[in-house]
C-alpha cells in the first residue's frame, strides 16, 4: 500500500511562484511513475505532469501543455518525495493539486492511478 501527502499549496498572486511536495511511502517508490494532477470546482480532474520511475522510460517528464516551460517536475528517490515547481502562476492554475502513483500507466489518465493523495489548494489571484 502507497500513502501519499502533498504540500506546499497557498494563496499567491498571478505572477508569483509555489513549489509542491508529495512525500510517499513504500521502499519501491523509484519504480513508480509519479504524477500530479489537478480539479478545479465544477471541472473534470485533468493532467498536470508526470515522470516515469525506473520501471520504464526512467525520469522521463510529461507537461500539460499550458504548463509546459512553466512548471518542473522532480524526484528524489532517496527520500521518496516528488516536487512540482510552478512558476509564472496565473489564475487558472487555481485548482486542489493532487499527487498520484502507477506502477506503469498512460500518464496522463487519472484513472490509471491506484494512489492518490488528500490534495493541496493553490490559488493564484489576479
Amino acid at each position: 500500500q502507497v500513502q501519499l501527502v502533498e504540500s506546499g499549496g497557498g494563496l499567491v498572486q498571478a505572477g508569483a511562484s509555489l513549489r509542491l511536495s508529495c512525500a510517499a511511502s513504500g521502499r519501491t517508490f523509484d519504480l513508480y511513475t509519479m504524477g500530479w494532477f489537478r480539479q478545479a470546482p465544477g471541472q473534470e480532474r485533468e493532467f498536470v505532469a508526470a515522470i516515469r520511475g525506473s520501471g520504464g522510460s526512467p525520469d522521463s517528464h510529461y507537461y500539460e501543455d499550458s504548463v509546459k516551460g512553466r512548471f518542473t517536475i522532480s524526484r528524489d528517490n532517496a527520500r521518496s518525495t516528488v516536487d512540482l515547481q510552478m512558476n509564472s502562476l496565473k489564475p487558472e492554475d487555481t485548482a486542489v493539486y493532487y499527487c498520484a502513483v502507477c506502477a506503469y500507466c498512460v500518464i496522463d489518465r487519472s484513472n490509471g492511478y491506484p494512489y492518490w493523495g488528500k490534495g493541496t489548494q493553490v490559488t493564484v489571484s489576479s
